[in-house]
């Protein structure tokens, strides 16, 4: 294959693989602690993470929780993450500010602290 085409295969390999990297992980949060208080609206609770709707004063927000496996570790259940149910998330949220996004480290619900990520907390 001419050098030309592996670069350009390379290239368009790259950028498909580029929004993945940027959407999991961290590197697309502000590095910064953030706390959101609101009502869950809807719960998708599935893999790769759970997404959460909170409606915070009015604004809608997407809250994301850990994997099925990280929620049940900390203790969370389904049934607490369902709509109707208080939350408040600690996290971070999108580096850009126009996204209403927080990735969560840890939820308080009904008072009790459910930690998803113990080494960020």
């Amino acid at each position: 294959m001419p050098l030309t085409r592996r670069l350009v295969l390379a290239a368009a390999l790259g950028a498909i693989a580029l929004p993945s990297a940027a959407h999991h992980g961290w590197r697309w949060t502000d590095g910064g602690q953030f706390e959101l208080t609101g009502i869950i609206t809807h719960a998708d609770l599935g893999n790769p993470h759970g997404v959460l709707t909170v409606d915070a004063n009015g604004e809608l927000w997407m809250a994301q929780v850990g994997q099925p496996w990280r929620n049940q570790q900390a203790g969370l259940t389904d049934e607490m993450l369902s709509p109707g149910t208080e939350i408040t998330v600690l996290g971070e949220r999108s580096a850009d500010p126009e996204q209403l996004i927080v990735k969560a480290e840890a939820v308080v619900i009904g008072g009790q602290k459910y930690v998803l990520y113990p080494d960020r907390v």
